[in-house]
């Protein structure tokens, strides 16, 4: 088959499928900072920022479209219990070296570099722990509590009620839906249970009159903090595996291979400074979204002017204090609901990486390294000189890399 028509070209009349493009993303894109505690505003804002980055660095090439990493909400919200939010995002954009590091080693040794240092044994559970650890705070969530279990903001019956249609909607859409919809699962969960809870008389639009049209969003500068960069570092290890296989995905799409022009050296790059300047600004992380990789290959445009556009808008809506205000009084339930879904699909994800590797996990070397990543990860484990310290996925992704490396019987 012949390469679709790639080429950039900016012109006005793509500015609504450009549109569209960040409809697709609006609502994985904004539950990041709304279960986090950080603002959707500074979110639309980095989203749109990192995206035109990574386009600048890989020369306008490849046609994807960046915005909130689900594999930093359980740091984020640790990070920010514990540490504030200016020192989490100092922790976030160390994240981003990561990437920067990967992406050397990419350009120097080649793409088989990232297998050989992060195979599936590895990355496959340490994506499931970031799901399963999360597992708990979807499960209170959707019973109307806080994502700690502490507080009953809704009543419980009223919650799973609410739950159980955000939760119906979101995988009836993924499962029935036709078209453009199909690819807005998320989007259509909120809406349903948005209007369900204003039944339930569950929203309160005070934030929404008090917000001004027009605001400058709440933009959250680093502040150092080693611990913080020590706990979250880590944690970069298994979305910049998934960037490998947005990557492939957008290039079996587009029929032209983007790990080799502008080369996976480049995306990389792109993809960690977008993170790094996102958590420059009080964003979470940037990282490439699949939903709209199938937006693209539903509509077969593979102009990537498409996404400028997509984060021009973005940029343009960081400034709209009412929006921001609306998705502030979305309830608990609504999001509860879509996360049960959500971080189980996490899981799935990981145990599909494996699947797809056909590793055996009863070999006692594989056996050894999934074990310990798993009982790591999930059982909350810490390690510690003086007052710093590695605990959770952090832990479990360093142990995962050291005992690949140091175990014997690795292939090479």
């Amino acid at each position: 088959m012949s390469a679709a028509n790639t080429e950039y070209s900016f012109r006005l009349r793509d500015s609504l499928l450009g549109a569209q493009m960040l409809f697709v993303a609006f609502g994985a894109l904004v539950l990041v900072p709304l279960l986090t505690g950080l603002d959707p505003n500074v979110g639309l804002f980095t989203a749109g920022a990192g995206t035109l980055l990574f386009q600048i660095l890989t020369k306008g090439k490849v046609p994807v479209f960046l915005a909130s990493s689900f594999a930093f909400i359980a740091p984020i919200m640790y990070g920010v219990q514990t540490w504030g939010i200016p020192a989490t995002m100092c922790g976030l954009a160390s994240a981003g070296v990561v990437y920067v590091l990967l992406s050397l080693l990419v350009r120097v040794y080649g793409s088989g570099i990232i297998s050989r240092v992060l195979p599936p044994v590895v990355t496959g559970p340490v994506i499931m722990v970031i799901g399963l650890i999360l597992a708990p705070v979807a499960v209170h969530m959707a019973s109307g509590r806080t994502g700690d279990g502490a507080v009953q903001l809704v009543p419980y019956s009223t919650a799973i009620i609410i739950a159980g249609l955000s939760l119906g909607t979101t995988i009836l859409v993924s499962l029935l839906a036709k078209g453009m919809l199909k690819l807005v699962p998320i989007l259509s969960g909120i809406a349903v249970g948005y209007v369900t809870s204003l039944f339930f008389g569950l929203v309160d639009f005070t934030k929404i009159a008090q917000a001004e049209w027009i605001a400058l969003p709440s933009f959250v500068f680093p502040q150092w903090n080693l611990e913080a960069i020590l706990y979250i570092l880590p944690v970069a290890i298994a979305p910049a595996i998934e960037h490998v296989g947005d990557v492939l995905a957008i290039s079996s799409v587009s029929r032209k291979n983007y790990l080799e022009d502008p080369g996976l050296h480049r995306t990389l790059l792109g993809d960690g400074l977008a993170t790094s300047l996102a958590s420059f600004l009080g964003g979470p992380p940037n990282t490439t979204y699949s939903e709209v990789t199938g937006a693209v290959a539903l509509t077969k445009v593979f102009n990537p002017a498409i996404m400028t556009w997509a984060a021009l808008t973005a940029i343009l809506l960081a400034f709209v204090g009412k929006l921001g205000a609306v998705l502030s009084t979305i309830p608990v339930p609504v999001m509860g609901g879509i996360m049960v879904l959500l971080f189980g699909a996490i899981t799935v994800v990981g145990i599909n990486t494996l699947v797809r590797a056909g590793e055996d996990l009863m070999k006692p070397r594989n056996l050894a390294i999934a074990a310990i990543i798993l009982v790591t990860g999930i059982g909350g484990m810490t390690v510690g000189i003086g007052k710093f310290s590695l605990g959770g996925i952090g832990l479990a992704g360093v142990a995962g890399v050291l005992l690949n490396l140091l175990l014997p019987g690795r292939h090479e």
